[in-house]
């Protein structure tokens, strides 16, 4: 299952456009120049406070369909 490991760092104020619907996808730009787009409601479970902020971990099936995605770091 391929994967991709980004860090995010999101101030609530920001996230607050996606979580109201204003924006639907989250465009991350990964270590190796690609870009990366999933949606922003995969994001919910790390919403704190102050945003989302941490490393990730994004999985996909071989037809590139969101698996899972997991903090793996601060």
């Amino acid at each position: 299952m391929p994967e991709y490991r980004f860090r995010l760092a999101i101030p609530a104020a920001q996230y607050l456009a996606y979580y109201e619907g204003a924006a639907h996808q989250v465009v991350v730009m990964l270590a190796s120049g690609q870009r990366l787009q999933f949606p922003a409601d995969a994001l919910r479970p790390f919403v704190l406070r102050d945003g989302v902020h941490g490393e990730f971990v994004l999985r996909v099936d071989e037809n590139n369909k969101l698996q899972a995605i997991e903090r793996v770091g601060d």
